[in-house]
C-alpha cells in the first residue's frame, strides 16, 4: 500500500510538470513581433503617390499623374494586389496613374494610356484583366476635374471596382479583411481578388484596436461642396505611437478650417500639403501637427517652383533640422516605417 501511495505522488507531481509546461507554453513565451506599416512616397515627379506596406499587403493613397509609370513601380516591387486606393481629388497629377491600371488595354471615351494620345471610345470591354487588382476605390465629393474623373470611374466600372466616396467621419480598414469604409457592406474576399458581390454581406465596422493601423478620414465634412484642391480627402493614420498625415493638395483655407474641426491634430509624419506651394504649409498649420518629418513629392525643375523657399523655411522652424525634411525630387523615393510601439522611423 505504502508503494501505491508514492507511486500515486509520482504521478501527480507528473501531471503538475507538465500542465506547466504547458502552461509556460502558451502564456510565457516571448511576445508575438509586432509589424511596422510601411509607407513610400513614389518619386513620380510633379505629382503625389503614396504606397502602404503592412505584412505584404499593400493600398495606395494618390497614384501620380498617367505616363509616370507608377504601374511599372508597383511591379517591380512585386505588388499584384492593392486592397485599397484614395484619389484625393480629380487633378492629374494624383488620379492619373490610377488610368495606367489598363496597361495596353483600350479604355473608355478618350481615356489617356501612359501619355499616347485619347483613346477611341467603346473599346474596352467588361473582364479584361487589369495590370494590378484593386478590391476597392476611395474619392472624395470633389465637383470638379470632369475630364479626369469620368476616365478612372470609366475604368473603374469597366473592371467591376467598386466605389464609394470619403467624407469626415469616415474610417478604413486597410487589413480587416475587406477594406470597407467602416460600418460599409461588401462581400468576403473569396479567392476573386478585386471581386465584390454586392450581396450587402456585411464586414463589420473596423475598430482600430489591437496593432492593425487606421485611417481616419478628417477632410472634407459631408456638408463641404469644393472643387479642386481644397476639396482633397485628408486621411490621418494610426498604428500605436506611431501618425501620418496625408493632405493631398489641400490649400491654407483648408487646413485653417480642418483645424477649427479637429484642433488638436497632430502627427509625427506630414505629408506637405500641395507639394509645398505658397498656397499651402501654414505656419499655424504646421506648428500645430508639429511633425517629427515632412515629405514634400515635386518633380526635379517643376515650373510651378515646388517646394517655396518660404514653405520650406517654415518647416525647418518646426522640424528644427533640414534633414527631417524630405523631397523625392532630390532623394527620389522615401521610406518611412510605422512602429507600433516606437513611432516612425526611417528604415
Amino acid at each position: 500500500m505504502r508503494y501505491f501511495f508514492l507511486y500515486a505522488k509520482v504521478l501527480a507531481f507528473a501531471a503538475i510538470f507538465a500542465l506547466g509546461a504547458s502552461c509556460t507554453c502558451v502564456f510565457g513565451g516571448a511576445p508575438e513581433d509586432l509589424d511596422p506599416l510601411r509607407v513610400t512616397f513614389i518619386d513620380v515627379g510633379q505629382g503625389l503617390a503614396v504606397l502602404l506596406d503592412y505584412g505584404g499587403r499593400y493600398a495606395m493613397y494618390d497614384m501620380g499623374p498617367d505616363s509616370a509609370g507608377v504601374m511599372d513601380t508597383l511591379a517591380a516591387r512585386g505588388v499584384d494586389t492593392l486592397e485599397w486606393v484614395v484619389l484625393s481629388h480629380n487633378h492629374r497629377d494624383h488620379a492619373g496613374g490610377f488610368m495606367e491600371l489598363a496597361g495596353s488595354v483600350r479604355a473608355g471615351d478618350g481615356l489617356f494610356r501612359a501619355g499616347d494620345a485619347p483613346l477611341e471610345a467603346g473599346s474596352f470591354r467588361v473582364g479584361d484583366a487589369p495590370r494590378v487588382y484593386v478590391r476597392r476605390l476611395y474619392v472624395g465629393p470633389d465637383t470638379s476635374g470632369g475630364f479626369i474623373r469620368d476616365s478612372v470611374l470609366t475604368l473603374a466600372r469597366g473592371f467591376g471596382i467598386p466605389v464609394d466616396t470619403l467624407v469626415r467621419g469616415d474610417a478604413l480598414g486597410l487589413f480587416s479583411g475587406c477594406g470597407s469604409i467602416a460600418g460599409g457592406d461588401c462581400a468576403d474576399d473569396g479567392e476573386d481578388r478585386g471581386q465584390f458581390s454586392g450581396s450587402g454581406d456585411a464586414c463589420g465596422q473596423f475598430s482600430g484596436s489591437g496593432d492593425a493601423p487606421r485611417f481616419d478620414v478628417l477632410w472634407p465634412p459631408d456638408y463641404v461642396r469644393e472643387g479642386g484642391n481644397p476639396a482633397s480627402v485628408v486621411v490621418r493614420v494610426e498604428l500605436g505611437a506611431a501618425s501620418m498625415l496625408l493632405t493631398g493638395d489641400l490649400d491654407t483655407a483648408g487646413e485653417r478650417r480642418l483645424l477649427e474641426l479637429s484642433p488638436t491634430l497632430s502627427a509625427d509624419l506630414l505629408q506637405v500639403p500641395h507639394h509645398g506651394s505658397a498656397g499651402s504649409s501654414s505656419l499655424r498649420f504646421i506648428a500645430q501637427v508639429a511633425p517629427g518629418y515632412a515629405v514634400a513629392s515635386v518633380g526635379a525643375g517643376n515650373g510651378y517652383g515646388h517646394p517655396r523657399e518660404d514653405v520650406v523655411r517654415k518647416y525647418g522652424y518646426v522640424l528644427g533640422d533640414t534633414a527631417r525634411f524630405f523631397r523625392t525630387d532630390l532623394q527620389g523615393s522615401v521610406v518611412f516605417e510605422m512602429w507600433p510601439d516606437i513611432g516612425v522611423v526611417r528604415p
